[in-house]
């Protein structure tokens, strides 16, 4: 799924503006070509790419639910744009239980403003949980290098130089930041740098560690024992 922007895309609700059974979803992106209503069960599953087992646990959960029409279980516009929410939550991580939360407090607002900032605060929880686990497994790989290679007392950046890369002390000082989780511009006032120049930095650290993003050129970092965590 490409990445967009949430809060700068505004999609009108093909029925009760956005109002899905007294809960005021968050604007989200619809996707196109919806399949007419009601909606089947495999319908339902393949437009989200899950199985008939997962709706069943939604429902269960009280996160989603179906409507019959006879023996079948069927779903309607509302309902998909309510698992839009859902589905896009997990692919987050986001823990079932936050998910429930997150829509009991959706039910208690009374615009779609409201919605919207509850659903930026639920990103921006999930957000600093995903740092603070990137910063345990910083810690734990650290760890792990350390009883796979135990320091024999030599310089420690002359032991960095062994590995045939060579940083720059400016570029050392980076690594740490980004491994305490900086974000450019945070980094940038830190070292007192341009944003062009920032970047231009980590551009040639990942350059030199041959990563791709950012976590894992402070994952390989550590693993070198080319920074601390």
């Amino acid at each position: 799924m490409e990445p967009y922007n949430l809060f700068h895309k505004t999609i009108a609700s093909p029925d009760r503006d956005g109002f899905d059974g007294g809960v005021t979803l968050p604007n989200l992106p619809l996707m196109n070509d919806l399949p007419p209503e009601p909606v089947a069960i495999s319908d339902m599953a393949n437009l989200f790419g899950v199985t008939h087992r997962t709706l069943h646990f939604y429902e269960e959960k009280n996160l989603l639910s179906s409507s019959r029409m006879g023996l079948m279980r069927v779903y309607y516009h509302r309902d998909i744009r309510r698992m839009m929410l859902i589905n896009l939550c997990r692919e987050t991580g986001m823990p079932i239980a936050a998910i429930q939360d997150l829509l009991a407090e959706l039910q208690e607002t009374s615009s779609q403003e409201e919605a919207d900032s509850l659903f930026r605060e639920a990103l921006e929880a999930r957000k600093r949980e995903l740092i603070a686990t990137q910063s345990m497994m910083i810690r734990q790989l650290h760890q792990i290098n350390g009883l796979l290679t135990p320091s024999d007392g030599s310089d420690e950046h002359d032991d960095h130089r062994g590995h045939g890369i060579e940083l720059t002390e400016l570029e050392y000082q980076y690594l740490e930041l980004m491994a305490d989780g900086y974000t450019q511009p945070r980094a940038a006032r830190n070292l007192q740098m341009t944003p062009e120049a920032i970047q231009a930095l980590e551009t040639g650290i990942m350059r030199k560690l041959k990563a791709t993003n950012r976590f894992q050129a402070v994952a390989k970092a550590v693993l070198l024992g080319l920074i601390s965590s």
